[in-house]
Protein backbone atom coordinates (compact mmCIF):
# COMPACT_ATOMS: atom_id res chain seq x y z
CA UNK A 1 0.00 0.00 0.00
CA UNK A 2 1.29 3.52 -1.04
CA UNK A 3 1.45 6.67 1.17
CA UNK A 4 -0.84 9.51 0.01
CA UNK A 5 0.65 12.88 0.69
CA UNK A 6 -1.38 14.00 3.27
CA UNK A 7 -1.43 10.44 5.21
CA UNK A 8 2.08 10.15 7.90
CA UNK A 9 3.01 6.64 7.48
CA UNK A 10 2.61 4.68 11.17
CA UNK A 11 6.09 2.81 10.55
CA UNK A 12 9.00 4.14 9.34
CA UNK A 13 9.40 1.32 6.30
CA UNK A 14 10.98 2.59 2.53
CA UNK A 15 9.33 0.51 -0.04
CA UNK A 16 9.16 3.34 -3.03
CA UNK A 17 12.92 4.82 -4.69
CA UNK A 18 13.51 8.34 -5.48
CA UNK A 19 16.47 9.35 -7.72
CA UNK A 20 18.01 12.45 -8.70
CA UNK A 21 20.98 13.50 -10.92
CA UNK A 22 22.91 16.48 -9.18
CA UNK A 23 25.89 18.28 -10.03
CA UNK A 24 29.61 16.90 -8.46
CA UNK A 25 29.26 20.60 -5.59
CA UNK A 26 25.55 19.30 -4.87
CA UNK A 27 26.49 15.76 -3.71
CA UNK A 28 29.65 17.27 -1.96
CA UNK A 29 27.75 19.93 -0.28
CA UNK A 30 25.14 17.23 0.66
CA UNK A 31 27.58 14.98 2.04
CA UNK A 32 28.99 17.81 4.11
CA UNK A 33 25.67 19.07 5.74
CA UNK A 34 24.63 15.63 6.38
CA UNK A 35 28.12 14.51 7.97
CA UNK A 36 27.89 18.00 10.24
CA UNK A 37 24.34 16.34 11.56
CA UNK A 38 25.68 13.39 11.87
CA UNK A 39 23.33 11.68 9.75
CA UNK A 40 23.73 9.70 6.59
CA UNK A 41 23.45 10.97 2.92
CA UNK A 42 19.84 9.19 2.65
CA UNK A 43 18.42 10.47 6.04
CA UNK A 44 19.15 13.93 5.65
CA UNK A 45 17.70 14.25 2.15
CA UNK A 46 15.39 12.27 2.96
CA UNK A 47 14.35 15.12 6.05
CA UNK A 48 15.22 17.94 4.28
CA UNK A 49 12.76 16.99 1.21
CA UNK A 50 10.31 16.02 3.19
CA UNK A 51 9.91 19.39 5.01
CA UNK A 52 10.33 21.63 2.20
CA UNK A 53 7.56 19.56 0.70
CA UNK A 54 4.88 19.92 3.95
CA UNK A 55 6.28 23.46 3.76
CA UNK A 56 5.23 23.68 0.30
CA UNK A 57 1.49 21.93 1.13
CA UNK A 58 1.20 24.54 3.52
CA UNK A 59 1.97 27.81 2.14
CA UNK A 60 -0.34 26.68 -0.97
CA UNK A 61 -3.05 26.00 1.77
CA UNK A 62 -2.98 28.94 3.76
CA UNK A 63 -4.41 32.58 2.57
CA UNK A 64 -2.38 35.45 3.46
CA UNK A 65 -4.40 38.95 3.67
CA UNK A 66 -3.45 42.03 4.24
CA UNK A 67 -5.34 44.11 6.89
CA UNK A 68 -6.56 46.29 3.55
CA UNK A 69 -7.37 42.94 2.00
CA UNK A 70 -8.74 41.06 5.24
CA UNK A 71 -11.08 43.88 6.21
CA UNK A 72 -12.45 44.28 2.74
CA UNK A 73 -13.29 40.33 3.05
CA UNK A 74 -14.97 40.81 5.90
CA UNK A 75 -16.57 43.28 4.77
CA UNK A 76 -18.15 41.65 1.91
CA UNK A 77 -19.15 39.18 4.34
CA UNK A 78 -21.06 41.52 5.88
CA UNK A 79 -22.38 42.91 3.73
CA UNK A 80 -22.80 41.09 0.32
CA UNK A 81 -23.42 42.93 -2.85
CA UNK A 82 -26.55 42.07 -4.55
CA UNK A 83 -26.28 39.72 -7.51
CA UNK A 84 -26.13 41.10 -10.14
CA UNK A 85 -26.63 39.67 -14.25
CA UNK A 86 -22.44 39.43 -14.81
CA UNK A 87 -22.79 36.99 -11.79
CA UNK A 88 -25.47 35.42 -13.12
CA UNK A 89 -23.90 35.04 -16.35
CA UNK A 90 -20.24 33.84 -14.50
CA UNK A 91 -22.44 31.22 -12.83
CA UNK A 92 -24.30 30.11 -15.93
CA UNK A 93 -20.98 29.36 -17.42
CA UNK A 94 -19.22 27.69 -14.63
CA UNK A 95 -21.92 25.30 -13.97
CA UNK A 96 -22.01 24.68 -17.87
CA UNK A 97 -18.55 24.23 -17.75
CA UNK A 98 -17.98 21.71 -14.57
CA UNK A 99 -21.62 19.96 -14.84
CA UNK A 100 -22.59 21.29 -11.35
Amino acid sequence: MTQTATKKPSARVRSERLEARVTPYQKGLIERAAALQGRSVTDFVLSSVQDAAQRAIDDYQRIDLSVKDAEAFVEALLNPQPVNDRLRETIRRYRRATGV
